[in-house]
């Protein structure tokens, strides 16, 4: 098999209160392993099993409906674990990269939290939101419906992802219900800002406007 389901970097109880244990292993052993079991069906016999997985989103366009839902769905959930820590939440420190870049493109930590936070609550149905780096290292948010993110050559806004949350359903009706608003400001309590500097980081090769 070509992708497997990612181990979480942590217990499915360590991101309560904000994100109960339940949802977060349901959302693990059935979302994601439906995603990644998926995709591997999608590509399977095919050149797309020697690909990365950004490859494949990057052309995306020229592939089936499987291998782009699927696709989407094992990237970003797998950036989604990622960015989120128990010992996560309040802001980047200074001396990070990801925090000097916030201040320059929103003016200020919380003029990026009110964008973000509004791109994912706008958002009709299900999708997520992204903080992400366009071409010319500059920082944006965005949505995308479903599965898809700016990875994929099928979005209006191409960009690489450094953040993302997961707003279908599934990821937090069980304990939020229909208060998609208090599931979000849930997130930054646990956002990992030392992970997503580290994808700043790597998405503009060293951060090296800075």
């Amino acid at each position: 098999m070509a992708f497997e389901l990612p181990k979480l970097p942590y217990a499915y109880d360590a991101l309560e209160p904000h994100i109960d244990a339940r949802t977060m292993e349901i959302h693990h052993t059935k979302h994601h392993a439906g995603y990644t079991s998926k995709l591997n069906a999608a590509i399977e016999g095919t050149d797309l099993e020697k690909k990365s997985i950004k490859e494949i989103l990057a052309h995306v366009s020229k592939h089936s409906a499987g291998v782009r839902n699927n696709g989407g769905g094992f990237y970003n959930h797998k950036l989604f674990w990622e960015v989120m820590s128990p010992d996560g939440g309040g802001e980047p420190s200074e001396r990070m990269n990801i925090h000097k870049a916030i201040m320059r493109d929103f003016g200020s930590f919380e003029k990026f939290k009110d964008e973000f936070a509004n791109a994912a609550a706008t958002q009709f149905g299900s999708g997520w939101a992204w903080l992400c780096v366009d071409r010319d290292d500059k920082l944006f948010v965005t949505s995308t419906p479903n599965q898809d993110n700016p990875l994929m050559d099928v979005v209006d806004a191409d960009g690489t992802p450094i953040l993302g949350l997961d707003v279908w359903e599934h990821a937090y009706y069980l304990n939020y219900q229909n208060r998609r608003p208090d599931y979000i400001e849930a997130f930054f309590n646990v956002i990992d800002w030392g992970k997503v500097s580290e994808n700043y980081n790597d998405a503009n090769e060293g951060a090296s406007s800075f």
